[in-house]
Order: structure tokens, then sequence, then C-alpha cells
């Protein structure tokens, strides 16, 4: 139920939070943060869904928010690209249909979940939503392909239970082949960050066949998730075309319409690469 409002190598030094991502790619230091407007913090929201079992534990209710700095070939969500395609809320605004499912998730052992889009171009605006998530006694969780991880800041990551962590790629080719921008350090430190701090990850990974399959690649992924202490799962996150509608209704290509789904043994082996390094795999 999708609800739309109304009307590896080369990895930075620690020490430089603040110009990580930038220095990753210069594009990100452009990027919108969130805006107060008056009194009140706002942000750009595409639309919210009540999801079972896919957006973290239980049943949740999920923000997504509007504008994202990658775009994934893979991507089935291109009409959360740019700020503009979400309408300006405040917190207050989302927090008012949070509650109206607050009982509902509670009882249903869920949370709330703040997607993208990439919530942390929006920082501010997503971490006053999970602290009062968090203050309401919500289990919170943040799905992030960890590329602005240097935005979040503690008290951010201090109201997150849960880390939907989306590693695009391991081989600095193909991940740029992936996303058409930037680089998987930014991803790879915040994940050690994560772990340094006790928060619990999920990393997702989406097997694209002829993309992201290669066993070097995934075998680079699975080694970084098996060093981080606190990873509780991996989800592999098959392929799938049921996105392209939305390009051809924003007139746009869709660059995968000719790749297939991958096939069961395909899956079988990419999940096989990660369990063999002790990680719970689905």
């Amino acid at each position: 139920m999708t609800v739309r409002p109304p009307s590896p190598p080369g990895l930075p030094r620690p020490g430089r939070a603040g110009a990580d991502a930038a220095a990753a790619d210069p594009a990100v230091a452009a990027l919108g943060r969130g805006s107060p407007v008056g009194a009140e913090l706002t942000g750009a929201v595409h639309s919210w869904d009540v999801s079972v079992g896919v957006d973290g534990p239980g049943t949740r209710f999920v923000a997504f928010l509007a504008g994202c700095p990658l775009r994934c070939r893979y991507c089935h969500s291109p009409d959360t690209w740019y700020r503009r395609s979400g309408r300006h809320r405040t917190v207050d605004d989302l927090m008012a249909e949070i509650e109206r499912y607050r009982r509902f998730i509670s009882v249903a052992g869920g949370g709330v979940t703040v997607s993208g889009g990439e919530p942390l171009m929006q920082p501010r605006f997503t971490g006053e939503v999970l602290r009062r998530c968090h203050a309401l006694g919500l289990h919170t969780a943040l799905d992030t392909s960890g590329f602005l991880g240097a935005r979040a800041d503690d008290a951010l990551l201090d109201a997150t239970d849960l880390v939907l962590l989306d590693v695009k790629s391991w081989d600095p080719a193909t991940y740029r082949r992936v996303t058409r921008t930037g680089a998987v350090a930014p991803t790879v430190r915040f994940g050690r960050r994560l772990a340094e701090r006790g928060t619990t990850i999920w990393i997702r990974f989406v097997l694209v066949p002829g993309l992201t399959d290669a066993v070097a690649n995934v075998a680079g992924i699975a080694d970084y998730a098996a060093g981080l202490a606190t990873v509780q799962r991996v989800e592999v996150l098959p392929f799938h075309r049921l996105g392209a509608h939305k390009y051809a209704e924003l007139g746009l290509r869709f660059p995968l319409a000719d790749t297939a789904p991958p096939t069961p043994e395909l899956l079988s082996r990419v999940r096989g690469q990660f369990a063999e390094r002790g990680l719970t795999v689905y």
C-alpha cells in the first residue's frame, strides 16, 4: 500500500568526516541537506508505505524521501531521484502520519524505516524523524547506500536501531558502472563506523546478471561483510524489471530493459559465497 502525500582500495584517511563524501564525488558538496522553513524543519517527502518483512523486521511504516546522488542502472524508483519530486513536509506532518499506524506497527513487532531516494541527502530531517520515532519507543531503521554516510552525525545514529546498508558493488569499475558516479569507499567506511558503534547492519546486494555477478566482486563484499561484527544478515536481492514502467512514464530509457533476472543457479552460487564466510543469507 503506497500512499502519496496529498497535492575497497583508495579508502580516504580517517578524521575527515565532513569532507569524505565530497572527496569521493565533488557533486556531493552541492546536494541539499533538508531545510528549515520558518521555525520548522521540512523535508522533501516522496511517499510513504506500509510493508511487511521487506524494509526491516516486522510490519513497518516506510517513509520515502526524494533525492538521490546515484543513478543505479537497476533502480526501480527513478521517480525519487530529484528533490523536486517530493512535497515539502514538516517533521510534524510526517509524525502525524506515523502516529496513525503507531499501535498497529508496534503490535506487529515492526517500526519505522526512513528510505528514499537517499535519506542522507536530508540528514537533518531524517535525523529528527528517527529521533522522534525512537522517543516513542518505535524500532527505527535507516535504508541507505552509505555513499553519504559522512552526513550521518552521532545523534542521527543514536536514534537508529538498524541500518539497511546497500553495497552496490566492491570492484571500483563495477561500482561506477552500476551507479554511474561515485566510489564504494564512503560506504565501506560508513559500515565500519556502524560496526564500531555497535549498530546492527543488514547488508543488501542487488544481483544483476552480467553486471554485479562476477565472483571476485561478490567475494569482496562477502569478505567486507564478514569483517563487520554487527552484520546480522545479508540480503541478496535478485534484479527485476518491475519498475520499468516508471521509466516509460518519465520518458526515460530503462538501462537494463534487456537484462533477465538471475537464474536459480546464479542465486545459489552468490548466496553460497556469503554463507561460506559464516554470514546469515536471505
